[in-house]
């Protein structure tokens, strides 16, 4: 045999050897979209996802709007179906709009799983559930019913009006509201773009329009600090209660100063941490819809109702415990 030939022949051989530990090599992508990059709840989730990719071993790409944009949202699925990652994770600031968008990359065998806010179920695999609709509906409701005595009126201040999430826990409010809370009643409901400052001034607008108002309620993060600055800033601290979803250390003020009440919400580093390890989990076929648990690294088990990854139930910050957390 021509020696040239052999020479090409055991090339070809060794680079085949090397084809399979290159492929073992190659780290899994794994991407995160907030509904706001900014939002300090999603960049509290990115920690614990950091945290969880660093441990699994795999490539973390975090992305997204820098404010509520859903079409924004769609740009950047677009962007990693042409980047061809592994496993797309999303909090869908519009379950119909980024639906489109995902289900195209379902077609073209990247992953999905959805977090915090959900999709549309066929265009995902998993949703990591930080807490049911109801769960945190009743929640919020019923600590509102407790400071207002049962009746009265009270206001809501949301992400957007668009917002799958929050229009599902809305719902579930309307429900409890005329089962047990027949003497409240809900004056408005007005979006703050998920940001604090337009939460604050549309808080003291519903105030102002409002004067027999006894509180104010935040269902998302920003919203909650705003509307307690507002409440301050009117001089009716006491007065006009305020409550709402929110992160422990950007309300341990207003919370100490008598303004907010009390603080609702989950540990958003375990939400972000349980997503990259679901997701991973799914990109390694070790999750498949019927399973009825996950183990997440350190976290431990989680259980899974359906397609729902229950990461639990919200929680109460107040006056007696907020100290307590630092995130």
């Amino acid at each position: 045999m021509n020696p040239s030939i052999r020479r090409l022949g055991a090339i070809l051989v060794l680079l085949g050897s090397l084809v399979p530990a290159l492929a073992a090599e190659a780290k899994l992508m794994i991407t995160m979209m907030p509904k706001a990059k900014g939002n300090a709840y999603f960049i509290s989730c990115k920690a614990g996802a950091d945290k969880a990719a660093r441990e699994l071993g795999v490539e973390l790409l975090f992305d997204g709007p820098t404010d509520s944009n859903a079409a924004k949202q769609n740009e950047i699925v677009e962007n990693w179906i042409t980047l061809g990652v592994d496993v797309i994770t999303v909090a869908a600031e519009n379950k119909e709009g980024i639906s489109t968008a995902l289900r195209k990359a379902q077609k073209q065998g990247i992953k999905v799983i959805t977090y915090d806010a959900d999709a549309l179920p066929d265009v995902r695999s998993f949703f990591v559930n930080q807490a049911t609709p109801q769960g945190i509906a009743y929640g919020l409701l019923d600590e509102a019913a407790r400071l207002m005595g049962g009746e009265g009126e009270f206001a809501i201040i949301t992400a957007t009006l668009t917002a799958g999430n929050q229009r599902e826990w809305l719902k579930h409010m309307d429900v409890r509201l005329a089962e047990k809370y027949p003497k409240m009643k809900l004056v408005a409901v007005r979006p703050s773009d998920d940001l604090k400052d337009k939460a604050q001034s549309e808080a003291t607008a519903l105030m102002s329009a409002n004067p027999n108002l006894k509180l104010l309620m935040a269902i998302c993060t920003p919203g909650t600090p705003g509307a307690a600055e507002a409440v301050k800033q009117a001089g009716k601290t006491g007065k006009v209660k305020v409550i709402g979803l929110g992160l422990p250390n950007e309300n341990k003020r207003y919370v100490h100063e008598g303004v907010t009440e009390s603080v609702m919400l989950w540990n958003t580093e375990d939400l972000g941490y349980l997503t990259v390890c679901a997701a991973v989990a799914l990109a390694k076929d070790e999750i498949k819809l019927g399973a009825t648990s996950i183990t997440a690294g350190a976290l431990g088990t989680f259980e899974i109702k359906g397609d729902n990854i229950l990461l639990g139930k919200p929680y109460i910050f107040n006056q007696a415990n907020i100290d307590r957390f630092d995130f």
